[in-house]
């Protein structure tokens, strides 16, 4: 933080020039897609504040107290925060101390009208980037935003260069102890350079492939341009196809309006279409057409749209077959695939689990307001044991669980599910008694072998397979599944 931001003999922020406003906005405006979030308790002034700042091209999101507004931090992500400082759950300071203290990366300028020299020295001490006195003119709000966002552009390129030798960016959830994950980010940063080349995530359900997407976007060229992102499953054909390319009025029935797609309002920048495998043929064709034509038209329009967009594939559907089943054309499977990434397992990224753990740690502190510092041995034991089939949600949502309930400073064993501690102690005992044959062996068939035991005593009853082996009933189906997949 820079001292110089505020006179502490002054309450209201310095005054700026509008004449560097207007010749900025064209450049600024155009590019920038930061995401912005109002923690205020008026909601005419966060409409206010959300109707002018919209206008520039920023993405907001609104809480009305500080307990939504906290969740909100860990879930939107935002690059800047305008804080109210009186809130009716809390204190404005409060919560910029949770900010500053969990996500660093953070720009805060707080809003008040109880102004006095001592909050504005206290605010600024804690870490805010501002101290504005309300009421304040709107266009001074956007240029002290874009202010803001200049410096959190500057954190974001450090926090980049700093992710080669850490391996964790604690902002967006991404950690690359392990070998495959830093590979990952090696080929990301040389599609980076490039800034145009189709990508294709590839990797179970839960491993992060949204994580990535949006990693692949912020540290490229394209990182001040818009993000769009849609679900491929989420909506039916019709819908799916309107949100991709829009439609002009009277295209449809309730077509009331034109409407520009998800392409065309990323512009510049990058689209991401989760679940892709999933898309319909007929979309299909017409996604193709638009990565090797970069142009498309709207739903019941006749002019070609050129746009300038990256497209960031994901799936978990092995394409392959779908290919060979016709379910999935094989064109678009080529032009997808220019770039490929598999996203590994978690169960494959052993030294990515304890730092993930704390990192949902940190999170869910400033979220329930628990002081939680980590992990006893016997949790942390646990934690690596766990074949977690569910991949990283998996992990979040038993970190999640474990927070809510524990009353402890650390996560001990006894806050995990009991299946995993059982799962634990079964390893520990097959260290003990299962000695290694001098001419190794193959895991997998090991693993195999043991199923299919456990399987055949128990009359194919999995339930009762899944206590002999130690393990959940739903990881042996996974591993039933997994073995009959690769026979």
């Amino acid at each position: 933080m820079r001292s110089w931001q505020l006179n502490p003999s002054l309450v209201h922020a310095p005054p700026l020039s509008f004449a560097r406003s207007t010749r900025r906005k064209h450049t600024l405006a155009t590019l920038l897609h930061e995401r912005i979030l109002i923690i205020e308790d008026e909601s005419l002034l966060r409409l206010t504040i959300r109707t002018r700042l919209a206008r520039e091209g920023y993405e907001i999101r609104e809480a009305p107290n500080a307990k939504s507004g906290l969740a909100a931090v860990g879930e939107f992500h935002p690059h800047l925060v305008l804080l109210d400082y009186r809130l009716p759950d809390g204190s404005g300071l409060d919560i910029l101390k949770a900010i500053v203290e969990h996500h660093p990366d953070v720009v805060v300028i707080l809003m008040t009208a109880y102004s006095t020299v001592d909050n504005a020295v206290a605010a600024m001490r804690l870490g805010a980037y501002m101290y504005l006195n309300k009421p304040f003119d709107t266009e001074e709000l956007v240029l002290h935003v874009q202010k803001g966002l200049e410096t959190t552009a500057l954190r974001r390129e450090v926090e980049r260069l700093r992710m080669g030798s850490s391996g964790t960016d604690s902002r967006t959830g991404i950690v690359a102890e392990s070998s495959g994950m830093r590979e990952i980010l090696a080929i990301v940063a040389k599609v980076n350079a490039v800034g145009s080349a189709t990508i294709l995530l590839r990797g179970e359900n839960g491993t992060g492939k949204d994580l990535i997407a949006r990693w692949i976007h912020e540290t490229g060229l394209r990182a001040q341009a818009p993000f769009q992102n849609i679900t491929c499953t989420a909506l039916p054909d019709t819908l799916l196809e309107s949100e991709l390319f829009g439609h002009e009025r009277g295209a449809f029935t309730d077509a009331r309006q034109r409407k520009p797609g998800l392409l065309e309002l990323a512009d510049g920048g990058s689209v991401f279409l989760d679940e892709i495998g999933d898309m319909s043929l007929p979309l299909q064709a017409k996604l193709l057409r638009f990565l090797e034509e970069r142009s498309f038209r709207r739903v019941g329009g006749t002019e070609d749209i050129r746009v300038n967009v990256r497209i960031i594939a994901a799936t978990n559907r092995n394409l392959e077959k779908a290919v060979e089943s016709g379910a999935f054309r094989q064109d678009l499977f080529y032009r997808l695939s220019v770039i490929p990434i598999v996203v590994p397992p978690l169960r494959e990224r052993k030294e990515d689990i304890l730092p993930l753990a704390r990192l949902f740690v940190g999170r869910f502190s400033t979220e329930f307001k628990k002081a939680v510092s980590g992990f006893t041995p016997a949790a942390e034991r646990c934690l690596r044991d766990h074949a977690w089939p569910g991949n990283v949600r998996e992990l979040r949502n038993v970190i999640e669980r474990a927070m809510i309930l524990g009353s402890d400073t650390e996560i001990d064993a006894c806050d995990l599910p009991p299946e995993m501690r059982a799962i634990s102690s079964a390893a520990n005992v097959a260290a003990v008694q299962f000695r290694l044959p001098d001419n190794g062996l193959v895991l997998d068939e090991l693993e195999r072998s043991l199923v299919e035991q456990a399987l055949e005593r128990t009359g194919n009853n999995q339930t009762q397979a899944a206590k002999l082996l130690g393990i959940t009933r739903d990881q042996v189906r996974y591993r039933v599944e997994k073995f009959t997949q690769g026979s």
